[in-house]
């Protein structure tokens, strides 16, 4: 988290960092962008991993053994921050889904990532069509108010295959 590493004298006494942050919405909001920019303003190191990763040669589906490396790594992050921690900067846990319920309810601070409003969809297609010659009359705003529900992801993708096919 940024206010931790930004803020140090505001965390004493009472005042802790949440030792986890879940951030989760739709699939193609930025979530896993929002970590990796997080990570490099705080000038910590960015880790990408899924759990279906690390349990791909044990199991293909949501087992126990899922649920346990879920477990373990809260238990090892709350570790970190009770133990031997000699650097003085706590350890936070920035997680990214678009399953919410699947994770531990350690991770109490929860912040939802909506997909893009009106502007920012029109914004994102402007900033990936801004190479590309444009048909005349191509009225962004109203591309902008066709894709409602769409997310960044899909927006990218809409235009990337608009200009290949231009």
């Amino acid at each position: 988290m940024v206010l931790p590493l930004l803020m140090p004298e505001y965390f004493q006494g009472i005042r802790r960092p949440w030792r986890g942050v879940l951030m989760f919405g739709h699939p193609g909001t930025g979530k896993t962008h929002l970590a990796k920019a997080v990570a490099t303003e705080c000038g910590t190191t960015f880790m990408n991993i899924s759990c279906s990763s690390l349990l791909s040669k044990w199991s293909s589906t949501e087992s126990d053994m899922s649920r346990w490396v879920k477990s373990e790594l809260l238990v090892q992050i709350d570790g970190v921050n009770n133990s031997n921690n000699t650097s003085s900067k706590p350890a936070t846990l920035l997680a990214a889904t678009n399953f919410p319920g699947s994770l531990d309810k350690a991770l109490r601070k929860r912040i939802y990532i909506p997909l893009p409003d009106f502007k920012s969809r029109k914004e994102l297609i402007e900033r990936n069509l801004k190479s590309i010659m444009l048909a005349p009359g191509l009225d962004v705003e109203e591309v902008a108010r066709r894709t409602e529900g769409y997310s960044g992801d899909d927006l990218t993708n809409i235009c990337r295959d608009a200009s290949l096919n231009g």
